[in-house]
C-alpha cells in the first residue's frame, strides 16, 4: 500500500466521498484520483476548501456537491449526479461525519439526533441508493468511516460513539447482505489522526495521547486514505465485513 505501487488500479473506477473537503475525507478524494478514479465528493460549508480540490485534480477527475447526508433527497440527488456524469458508481466511501460533545448528563436530545442522524443514517443512505448501481456493474465497494471509540467508548461523546458503534454493526449486516453481488463492505476505525479536531489540542494533550498509542505517534490523514484505496481495489477481493482499525496500535487486543 505505498505510493509507489499499485498507482493505476482504480482506473475506470467511479466513486463517491462524503464528507471529502477537509482532513481525511481530502486526502481520501486526492489518493483514489491518484489510482486513477473519477470522484464526486460532497461537503457542506466548506465550499471554497472542495472547490480547490477540484482545480487541484480537473474537473474531468473530481466534482464537488453540497449535501446533507442525512436528508434523503440530498443523497438520492448526489447519486444522480454521480451517474449522470459518469453513467456509473463503483465505489461508497462513507466518510461525512460531526461532533456535538457533551457529557450525557448535559447532552440534549438534538444534539444527540443530529449526530446520530448524520454520521449513521446519512451512511446508510448512501449506502441503499448506490446499492443498485453497483449491483448492475456486478462490482462494489463502500467502505465505513467509523472510529476507534466506537470501539472502546468515550466519555463526553455518547451520541457519537453510538453513531460509530452502529456503523460498525450496520457494516457487518450490510455485507452479509450484498456478498453475493460481488459488493464488499468494510469498516475503518481511524485512531488519532492529525486533523482539525487534533490542532485544537495543546501540547500536554497530544503527549498524553500519544503515550496510548504504541507507535507513539499521531497518525496522518494520508496514512487512512492508502487503507481506503487498498479496500476499494481487487487487492482487497477477498475481504468483506471487516473492521480495520488504523490507529497505530492503540486499540490492539
Amino acid at each position: 500500500m505505498s505510493d509507489s505501487t499499485s498507482t493505476e488500479r482504480l482506473e475506470e473506477k467511479v466513486a463517491i466521498v462524503t464528507g471529502g473537503s477537509r482532513g481525511i475525507g481530502a486526502a481520501i478524494v486526492r489518493r483514489l484520483a491518484t489510482e486513477g478514479a473519477k470522484i464526486l465528493f460532497t461537503y457542506n460549508s466548506s465550499a471554497e476548501s472542495a472547490n480547490s480540490i477540484v482545480e487541484e485534480l480537473g474537473s474531468d477527475r473530481a466534482m464537488a456537491l453540497k449535501c446533507d447526508v442525512s436528508k434523503e433527497e440530498e443523497v438520492e440527488k448526489l447519486v444522480e449526479e454521480t451517474i449522470s456524469q459518469w453513467g456509473k458508481i463503483h465505489i461508497l466511501v462513507n466518510n461525512a461525519g460531526i461532533t456535538r460533545d457533551r457529557l450525557v448528563l448535559r447532552m440534549s436530545r438534538e444534539d444527540f439526533e443530529h449526530v446520530v442522524q448524520t454520521n449513521l443514517t446519512g451512511a446508510f443512505l448512501a449506502a441503499k441508493n448506490v446499492m443498485r448501481p453497483m449491483m448492475k456493474e456486478r462490482w462494489g465497494r463502500i467502505i465505513n468511516i467509523a472510529s476507534v471509540v466506537g470501539l472502546v467508548g468515550n466519555p463526553g461523546q455518547a451520541n457519537y460513539v453510538a453513531s460509530k458503534a452502529g456503523l460498525i454493526g450496520m457494516t457487518k449486516s450490510m455485507a452479509r447482505e450484498v456478498a453475493s453481488r460481488n459488493i464488499l463492505v468494510n469498516c475503518i476505525a481511524p485512531g488519532f489522526i492529525d486533523t482539525d479536531m487534533t490542532d485544537k489540542l495543546n501540547e500536554t494533550q497530544k503527549d498524553a495521547i500519544q503515550g496510548q498509542i504504541p507507535l507513539a505517534r499521531i497518525g496522518t490523514p494520508e496514512e487512512v486514505a492508502r487503507v481506503i484505496a487498498f479496500l476499494a481495489s481487487d487487492d482487497a477481493s477477498y475481504i468483506t465485513g471487516q473492521v480495520l482499525a488504523v490507529d497505530g496500535g492503540m486499540t490492539m487486543v
